[in-house]
C-alpha cells in the first residue's frame, strides 16, 4: 500500500526555520520523484519542490529559491524540505506526492506537479 506520511510542521516566527520531513511506503524513491506543495487558506494548491533521486536533479517554485531546500533524509525513504527565512506567506497546509510529471519555467523555475499519491499535509504557521 502507497503512503507518504508528512511531519515537522508547526508555528515559528518570521525569519525562522523548519524542517519537514515525507516518509514513503509502498514504492522506493527510485521508482517515483517527491513533490512538496502547499495550499495556502482560501488559495489553491501549488507547488514547492521537486526531487528525483534516480536523476539527481531538485527544482524549486520562485518563492522557494535561496530559502528552501529538498533533499534525502537519513532514512532512504525520507525526503526533506528545510524552510528558512520564513515568512507570514509561507503559512499553508504542506503536502509530500509522489510525483508522475513536471513542468519548468524559464530559468529552470518549477512551475507545476503531476502528483499520483498525496499525503494528508502538515501545518506550518509562521506568526509572532
Amino acid at each position: 500500500q502507497v503512503q507518504l506520511v508528512e511531519s515537522g510542521g508547526g508555528l515559528v516566527q518570521p525569519g525562522g526555520s523548519l524542517k519537514l520531513s515525507c516518509v514513503v511506503s509502498g514504492f522506493t524513491l527510485d521508482q517515483y520523484a517527491i513533490g512538496w506543495f502547499r495550499q495556502a487558506p482560501g488559495e489553491g494548491r501549488e507547488p514547492v519542490s521537486f526531487i528525483s533521486i534516480t536523476e539527481g536533479r531538485t527544482y524549486y517554485s520562485e518563492f522557494a529559491k535561496g530559502r528552501f531546500a529538498i533533499f534525502r533524509g537519513d532514512d532512504k525513504n525520507t525526503i526533506d524540505l528545510r524552510m528558512s527565512d520564513l515568512g507570514p506567506t509561507d503559512t499553508a497546509v504542506y503536502y509530500c506526492a509522489a510525483i508522475e510529471g513536471f513542468s519548468l519555467g524559464p530559468g529552470g523555475v518549477l512551475t507545476n506537479m503531476n502528483a499520483k499519491n498525496w499525503g494528508q499535509g502538515t501545518q506550518v504557521t509562521v506568526s509572532s
